[in-house]
C-alpha cells in the first residue's frame, strides 16, 4: 500500500511539473491526438522487447538524464531488460554518487553500485529550476502513467516538434509542438536523427530513438507488468480447471436425480 501511494505521488507530482514547464493551459481543445504505435507490451499477453528498451535505456542515458531524473529506478532493475551482472555494475560504476558520512563525519563521493538509485542530474529541485529557466525538468520514472494517451502520448510529444503554423505566435523561449497541450512548451526537441549511435547497430533515426525511450520509459513505469500477465495466464488456466472439476462433481452429485 505505501509503495502504490509513493508511486502515485510520484506520478501527480510529474504531472504538475509537466504542466508548470509547459507555462500553458490544457484546455485547449485543438490539440490533436497522437498516433496510436504498435506496441508489443500493450498487447493483451505483450511483453517489453529487451532490445528496444536497451537501446531506451541507452537514449535516456545519452540525452535525457542530462535533465530528467528517474528516481524510482535503481541500477539492479537493469538486469530485468537483459544486461548480464557485470554491465549493470559497470553502468553504475560509471557515475560518482554521494555517500556517507564516513568516521570521520563527512561525505564523499564514490562510483556508483547496482543498489543504487539513478543518479539525479541536479542535487535539488531547486537547482535543476535555477538551470532551465525557473522550470525544474519532471521527473520520468511514472511520465507514461502520468499523460493521457500513456506511451503513444510520449512518442507523439517526441516527435511532435514542428514549425509553427502561420499565424501561430510562439513565445521567447518556447517550441511548437503538435501534440503538446497549448502547443507550446518550453523543452526543445531533446532527439533528431543520429542523437544517439547505437551499440547493436540499429539505425538510429528521430522515429527510432522515440520509440526506443517510450518503450524503457514504459517499462520504468510498469516493470512488474510481465509478471502480472504471467500470473493472469496462470489464474484463468486455474479457473478453467476449477470450473471443470465443478461441473463433474455437480453431474456426480445430481446423476441420480436425472
Amino acid at each position: 500500500m505505501k509503495m502504490n501511494m509513493m508511486k502515485t505521488s510520484a506520478a501527480a507530482l510529474a504531472f504538475v511539473a509537466t504542466v508548470m514547464v509547459s507555462g500553458t493551459s490544457f484546455a485547449a481543445g485543438d490539440t490533436p491526438r497522437a498516433p496510436a504505435q504498435n506496441w508489443s507490451f500493450n498487447k493483451l499477453f505483450g511483453s517489453f522487447e529487451p532490445a528496444a528498451a536497451q537501446r531506451g535505456f541507452q537514449v535516456y542515458k545519452e540525452v535525457c538524464s542530462g535533465c530528467h531524473s528517474m528516481s524510482l529506478l535503481s541500477y539492479r532493475h537493469l538486469s530485468q531488460l537483459g544486461f548480464s551482472e557485470d554491465e549493470v555494475k559497470a553502468i553504475a560504476a560509471s557515475v560518482e554518487v554521494t555517500a556517507g558520512p564516513n568516521d570521520e563525519g563527512e561525505m564523499f563521493e564514490r562510483p556508483g553500485i547496482p543498489a543504487d538509485r539513478f543518479k539525479a542530474p541536479f542535487a535539488n529541485v531547486q537547482a535543476a529550476a535555477a538551470a532551465n529557466n525557473g522550470k525544474a525538468p519532471p521527473d520520468l520514472s511514472l511520465m507514461t502513467k502520468a499523460r493521457v494517451g500513456g506511451a503513444d502520448y510520449v512518442y507523439g510529444l517526441l516527435v511532435g516538434y514542428e514549425e509553427a503554423p502561420s499565424g501561430v505566435e510562439v513565445p521567447e523561449g518556447g517550441n511548437y509542438n503538435k501534440y503538446f497541450p497549448g502547443h507550446v512548451i518550453a523543452m526543445g526537441p531533446p532527439l533528431s536523427d543520429e542523437s544517439v549511435e547505437y551499440t547493436d547497430g540499429t539505425k538510429p533515426t528521430l522515429s527510432q530513438h522515440a520509440k526506443d525511450v517510450t518503450t524503457f520509459m514504459a517499462w520504468a513505469a510498469e516493470p512488474e507488468m510481465e509478471a502480472r500477465k504471467r500470473m493472469g495466464v496462470k489464474v484463468l488456466l486455474f479457473l478453467l480447471v476449477l470450473t471443470g472439476m465443478l461441473y463433474a462433481v455437480k453431474r456426480k452429485v445430481w446423476e441420480n436425480l436425472h
